[in-house]
C-alpha cells in the first residue's frame, strides 16, 4: 500500500500556495489536475511531492520574472567622475546583500545625502558614502569581504 500525505507535507503545500497567491479553488483544481482525487488527504506521499515540486517552480517563474524587471540598473549615465566610485558602492553593498534591491540602496543615499540616486552624487558624497558602508559591513561582522 502506498504511503499517503503527511501533515508536514499539507502545511507546505498551503504555505507555497499561499506565497504564489493560489487561493483555495485553483489548489483543489492542481489537486484534481495531478491526482484524480477531490481531497488532499487522499493524495499518496508521491502526489503531493508532485504538487509541492510544482508550486516551487510556480514560486520560481514568479520571483524570476519580477527580478528581471525590477532590478536593472541604470548607471549608464551620472557623473562621469564618479564612475569609479560607484562600482567600488556596488561592491560593498553586494557584501551587504543590497545588490538585489536598487529601491534599498537609493532609498539609503536619498535619506542619506538628500539626492535620489547614486549616480547623481559628486565626489565628497561618493567618498563618505563608500566610508559609510565600509563601517556598516565591520560592524556586521563581514569585514574579511572587504580585502
Amino acid at each position: 500500500m502506498t504511503e499517503m500525505i503527511s501533515k508536514e507535507q499539507i502545511k507546505n503545500i498551503w504555505g507555497f500556495a499561499k506565497e504564489v497567491n493560489i487561493d483555495k479553488d485553483n489548489l483543489y483544481c492542481m489537486i484534481e489536475r495531478i491526482s484524480k482525487k477531490d481531497s488532499m488527504r487522499q493524495m499518496t506521499k508521491l502526489q503531493a511531492n508532485k504538487l509541492i515540486k510544482e508550486l516551487i517552480a510556480i514560486k520560481d517563474k514568479n520571483k524570476k520574472s519580477k527580478k528581471s524587471y525590477t532590478q536593472k540598473r541604470t548607471d549608464t549615465n551620472g557623473n562621469k567622475n564618479t564612475k569609479f566610485q560607484r562600482e567600488k558602492i556596488y561592491t560593498l553593498t553586494g557584501i551587504l546583500g543590497w545588490n538585489d534591491n536598487n529601491n534599498r540602496i537609493n532609498g539609503f543615499v536619498k535619506r542619506m545625502f538628500k539626492v535620489d540616486r547614486i549616480e547623481w552624487l559628486d565626489e565628497d558624497d561618493c567618498s563618505k558614502l563608500i566610508e559609510i558602508l565600509k563601517k556598516m559591513i565591520i560592524r556586521q561582522g563581514k569585514d574579511k569581504e572587504l580585502e
